[in-house]
C-alpha cells in the first residue's frame, strides 16, 4: 500500500463567512506538493489543520499515519509559517538551544551549518533581522531535527529571486531522500514550477483541481482567437472562457489535440498562474 506523508478525507472546518472543504487530498511519501491559491483561499487553514492547531468539524486528517495533532509527529514535522515565531530579543544561538530541549532529535551541528551556509549571524537579535533573514532562520530551524515532512507557507514570500532560490535549493535537497515529502503553499508560481510534482488549486476554502505539474504544463494549452472562431469550436472543450470584445481566450486540456483539431487557432503553452487563473474563472462561473 502507498505510503502518505499525509492526507484529508472529506476534512471541513467551518469560521464565520468561510468554509473549508470537504477536501480530499493526499501527499505520497517522497512528494513535494505546490498549493496555489489566493490570499484567503485556505492554504493556511489547511497546513493549520494537518497540524492539528486547528481542529476539524468534519472529516479524517492524518499526518505521517497518525491523527493530525498527535504527539507522534511532533519530531517528523517541520514547519515553516510566513512569519517567523521566535522571540524578537532572542539570538539564533539562544533560539538553537530551546529547539535542542523541544527536540530530541535536535541537530545541533546541522543547525550552526546552516546559519554559516544562510549566512546568518549567531549572536544578532532576531529584531534586526531584516524578512529574508527571519525566513533563512525558520527554514535552517526545520531542517535540524531530522523532520521527514515539510510543511511550509509562503516560505519565499517578499524575498528578492537570489534569496528564493537560495531557499528552493535547500528544499531539493532535502528532497534527495526518497522518503521525505514538502507541501510548499505558495502565490509565486514561478517558484512551484521550479521544485513541486504535483499541484493543488485551492479557492475560497474549496479545492478545484489536483494535477502532476509536468502534465499541466506540457499538455494544457492557452487558446486565443477572435469573436466570430468562438461559433465553431466545442466550447465543451474550453475551460474558463473570457470574452473581449474582439477576442476569447480559454484553457484546454489537450494542446496539441486542440492545434491538429484547430490549426487555424493559437495554442500556446501555460504557466502555472495561466492555469490557475483559468480555473478559478471557471469555478466562479458554474
Amino acid at each position: 500500500m502507498e505510503q502518505l506523508a499525509f492526507s484529508l478525507r472529506g476534512t471541513t472546518k467551518q469560521y464565520p463567512g468561510f468554509t473549508f472543504g470537504p477536501v480530499e487530498l493526499a501527499l505520497p511519501r517522497g512528494t513535494v506538493l505546490g498549493l496555489v491559491g489566493a490570499n484567503g483561499a485556505g492554504k493556511t487553514t489547511m497546513i493549520r489543520l494537518l497540524l492539528g492547531l486547528t481542529p476539524s468539524d468534519g472529516g479524517e486528517t492524518m499526518l505521517l499515519g497518525c491523527p493530525a495533532g498527535t504527539a507522534e509527529t511532533h519530531e517528523l514535522v517541520g514547519v515553516v509559517f510566513d512569519e517567523c515565531p521566535y522571540p524578537e530579543v532572542f539570538t539564533p544561538r539562544q533560539i538553537g538551544k530551546v529547539l535542542a530541549g523541544m527536540y530530541h532529535l535536535w541537530q545541533p551541528e546541522r543547525f550552526q551549518a546552516l546559519l554559516q551556509r544562510l549566512e546568518l549571524p549567531e549572536n544578532k537579535a532576531v529584531k534586526d533581522f531584516s524578512r529574508g533573514m527571519k525566513m533563512k532562520l525558520s527554514i535552517a530551524a526545520a531542517l535540524s531535527h531530522q523532520a521527514q515532512l515539510l510543511l511550509l507557507d509562503e516560505p519565499t514570500g517578499g524575498l528578492d529571486p537570489l534569496v528564493r532560490e537560495e531557499i528552493l535549493d535547500l528544499f531539493r535537497e532535502f528532497m534527495l531522500e526518497e522518503s521525505h515529502s514538502i507541501l510548499l503553499s505558495s502565490h509565486i508560481t514561478s517558484d512551484l514550477e521550479k521544485i513541486t510534482d504535483q499541484v493543488a488549486f485551492l479557492h475560497k476554502g474549496q479545492l478545484l483541481m489536483t494535477a502532476e505539474k509536468d502534465r499541466l504544463l506540457e499538455e494544457y494549452g492557452i487558446l486565443k482567437g477572435r469573436r466570430e472562431q468562438l461559433a465553431v469550436l466545442d466550447q465543451s472543450l474550453l475551460t474558463g472562457l473570457n470574452t473581449g470584445s474582439f477576442g476569447f481566450e480559454a484553457l484546454v486540456e489537450d494542446r496539441r489535440g486542440f492545434r491538429e483539431a484547430y490549426p487555424e487557432l493559437t495554442v500556446d503553452p501555460p504557466t502555472l498562474e495561466e492555469v490557475m487563473a483559468f480555473v478559478v474563472r471557471e469555478a466562479q462561473h458554474s
